[in-house]
């Protein structure tokens, strides 16, 4: 029986090794078969930005690890709106779907899962 597991991102893509971590959290628990989600709020939202670049910071570019989720059954992406808002971001600068949620859904999502990770 599959578990509900919620991964959520709060860091930014570069300066720590959170982000990458996290992304192979993600990958590895997809190869068992579990009911994943992905909610980026905070810093996180950097991290789904299209126009990122790790060379900067001397590390790989984080996006083109996001392109890869579909292969894994990874569809329920979501982001904080407010954290976006507080940011001056929008959805268009997403390099992926990500459903917007206010805080308050966001706080239902939580409470929904069997399992949460927070990086």
């Amino acid at each position: 029986m599959s578990k509900k597991l919620l991964f959520h991102f709060t860091a930014a893509p570069y300066g720590s090794t959170r982000a990458k971590d996290a992304l192979d959290a993600v990958l590895a628990a997809s190869a068992y078969e579990q009911d994943i989600s992905l909610l980026f709020s905070g810093d996180g939202v950097f991290q789904l930005l299209n126009t990122q670049d790790g060379h900067a910071a001397e590390q790989k570019n984080l996006a083109s690890l996001l392109s890869v989720f579909p292969m894994y059954d990874i569809e329920k992406i979501f982001v904080q709106a407010s954290a976006l808002s507080q940011r001056q971001l929008n959805l268009e600068q997403l390099a992926v779907d990500s459903q917007p949620l206010t805080d308050t859904e966001v706080a239902a999502l939580m409470d929904q899962q069997d399992s949460l990770f927070s990086f």
